[in-house]
């Protein structure tokens, strides 16, 4: 098998092991109809926020030392100095703190950079990619208190991987359709593909009835596979309507709910140009909160925390899981390597002749986490491999959707963050406040 990668070994394997392995189209559960709810999965709305280009390492590095000592995050010495580095022009770099919210353009997750920053698992060219040493910066409690509050309160993944080593518009592909079909990049004229060839949770939820909706600050994520927002403009709703919604305990059962991306950013920037999304971007003025670089921290960080205490607050919190995610690592440092993935379809990366070779059977770098809801395990962590379609996996197993990939059909649930026996949060936690920073919105 010489010249094949682990990825290609282990989708062989699974292919030769027609047993052992699942298959799109097939059904969570054979013994009942498709798009019947189960009560083994306890709750009836299913809340996704996924923010922007951080790894684990970067967001909750420190972790381990401000609450969770089961994080597998940073190392640090005894007078806590971290002790991680990747090498550099001059030497090594090691891993330091940001003193503030504030981040710089010096990080990168395109496909080359990020396969250069994995280096076949040695995890030491993040320095080397940019030549520069913010990809080791980390940020510390006392920066983000919402975000460490949040890992602490609830239970947060120690292994949740981008489900692509590379940038967001094929990530977010892969969190909606189980696969990025071809794609590597964040750029225009992806938005113009047509709709994956199985489709997207969107189109298995609205066709078996099951309400979902996007809730965007400026401009709705679906907008990654384009033809999304043509179907299904019905589904598209301003982030004031989520506050509404969660006041009235009135939650569809899927939502995904998104940030600034900002119209001038690498995001929102396409986005803005889809001709159905025109007529929503030509009224915007938007610079970002999302948290990718260079954007500073602090609007992200205050716009997740009233995302999150709207939640809690909501009177459907009982029923309620919230996955709060990042689509890919943006190019900062993480420790672990990612392992190999089953690759979603025969659809193959189209990589230019100045790309580095590779295929979708490898993971990207580990992102920040976070399972909140009644029967989240408290001030917890779990050790199983998940990626952005485990979300998919465990929307498809509450309500029997069709599988769409051989991704999300072998996909791991969140089931294992909840302790269905024993509800902690009934009663809903209180998390740390963000500062709010001079010119951000407040909640509706």
């Amino acid at each position: 098998m010489a010249g094949m990668s682990a990825g290609g070994v282990l989708w062989r394997a699974a292919s030769a092991a027609a047993s052992t392995i699942r298959v799109p189209d097939s059904l969570p559960d054979p013994r009942r109809p498709a798009g019947t709810p189960t009560a083994a999965l306890p709750f009836d709305h299913i809340v996704v926020v996924m923010m922007e280009n951080h790894s684990f390492d970067n967001l909750l590095g420190a972790l381990a030392h401000s609450g969770q000592p089961k994080a597998q995050g940073l190392k640090f010495s005894t007078k806590g100095i971290a002790l991680n580095s990747n090498p550099g022009a001059e030497g090594p770099v090691r891993s330091f703190p940001f003193p503030t919210t504030a981040q710089g353009p010096h990080v990168s997750q395109s496909w080359n950079a990020t396969h250069e920053q994995i280096d076949e698992g040695k995890m030491d060219g993040f320095v080397r990619s940019v030549g520069d040493r913010q990809p080791m910066g980390y940020w510390t409690q006392d920066v983000l208190p919402f975000a460490y509050s949040l890992a602490r309160t609830f239970c947060v993944a120690n292994r949740w991987f981008g489900s692509a080593p590379c940038q967001t518009y094929p990530n977010r592909r892969f969190l909606m359709a189980g696969t990025a079909y071809g794609n590597i990049s964040t750029d225009t004229e992806s938005l113009l593909d047509p709709p994956p060839p199985n489709g997207t949770i969107w189109d298995r939820l609205h066709h078996y009835g099951i309400s979902w909706r996007n809730y965007f600050t400026d401009l709705p994520s679906v907008g990654v596979i384009g033809s999304t927002v043509e179907k299904y403009p019905q589904n598209l709703s301003p982030i004031a309507q989520f506050f509404t919604d969660c006041a009235a305990g009135n939650l569809p059962s899927v939502s995904i709910v998104d940030p600034e991306f900002g119209v001038a950013g690498e995001v929102g920037g396409p986005l803005s140009k889809l001709p159905a999304l025109q007529p929503i971007a030509e009224k915007l003025n938007t610079t970002g909160g999302s948290e990718e670089n260079p954007q500073d921290m602090a609007y992200g960080e205050y716009w997740a925390s009233q995302i999150v205490k709207a939640v809690l607050a909501s009177p459907a919190w009982p029923r309620t899981l919230l996955i709060y995610t990042y689509d890919e690592h943006g190019g900062y440092y993480d420790h672990v390597p990612p392992p190999a993935a089953i690759a979603p379809d025969s659809i193959p990366p189209k990589l230019g002749p100045g790309d580095v070779p590779g295929g979708y059977d490898i993971y990207g770098p580990r992102v920040p986490t976070i399972v909140a809801s009644p029967y989240s395990k408290p001030n917890a962590v779990t050790k199983v491999v998940h990626d952005h379609t485990s979300f998919l996996a465990t929307v498809e197993a509450k309500w029997n959707l069709p599988r769409l990939t051989y991704r999300d059909a072998n996909a791991k649930t969140v089931m294992d963050f909840l302790n269905v026996e024993s509800p902690a949060f009934m009663n809903p936690p209180t998390i740390a406040d963000a500062p709010a920073p001079v010119g951000a919105a407040t909640t509706p």
